[in-house]
């Protein structure tokens, strides 16, 4: 969703307008999310569509505008999320999202996920174009990639809090490698059904699984 939102406002509004909406958005969730004293399904989904879609556009503006090689970009941000990985286990002792109870750990959490989107972002990218393996190619590696943590999750007993965080960086490059595949035309390596109607669609699943977690209460469950 945020890839494909991201490219229907940069190519359909314009470059600079859609980073001025997309650093709002971003801004107001924010502000919404750390102001909202419990877990909020409304508040933090919204934080996470917000994030994904301007994630998406500081890995453009890096790459566009600032002319850095996709390759720069994936060392750039996997230092910066293992940074911020690090610098939250020395002074907090945990990573484990179930634990996230403080201000200065959601500050953590929230610095993690806008680095692991833009890391997403360039990796994906980078795998489409400088790999040349295509947005379809790139899509199923990713996809082959992230089978790796669900097998150790199911098979070992390797730590799941580094599994859940090495899962979650590799879901960006392979929602946003299909949305590309998806909304470019043939032209440029997609099959052209168009940025607009992915974000649209995309919009509406994800509505509609918040809709489900609000009457199942599974999110709710899990972090129990």
């Amino acid at each position: 969703m945020g890839e494909a939102t991201s490219d229907f406002l940069v190519y359909t509004v314009s470059p600079y307008l859609a980073v001025v909406l997309g650093a709002s958005g971003f801004i107001i969730s924010m502000f919404v999310q750390f102001h909202t004293k419990r877990y909020n399904r409304l508040a933090y989904w919204l934080a996470v569509d917000m994030v994904s879609i301007f994630g998406t556009m500081i890995a453009g503006i890096l790459h566009v505008v600032l002319l850095i090689p996709y390759i720069g970009s994936v060392f750039l941000f996997a230092a910066l999320v293992a940074a911020t990985l690090g610098v939250w286990h020395f002074t907090e002792g945990t990573l484990d999202f179930h634990e996230i109870a403080t201000r200065r750990r959601e500050s953590y959490y929230w610095l993690t996920v806008i680095f692991t989107f833009a890391l997403g972002t360039a990796l994906g990218d980078m795998a489409a174009t400088t790999l040349h393996l295509g947005f379809l190619g790139a899509g199923v590696a990713f996809g082959i990639l992230i089978l790796i943590p669900a097998i150790l999750y199911l098979f070992t007993e390797i730590n799941r809090v580094l599994l859940f965080w090495w899962a979650y960086i590799l879901t960006r490059p392979l929602g946003a490698s299909f949305a590309d595949w998806l909304g470019f035309a043939p032209a440029n390596g997609g099959i052209g059904v168009g940025h607009g109607p992915v974000s649209l669609v995309t919009i509406c699943l994800m509505s509609g699984l918040v809709m489900v977690m609000a009457m199942t209460r599974g999110d709710i469950l899990l972090a129990n």
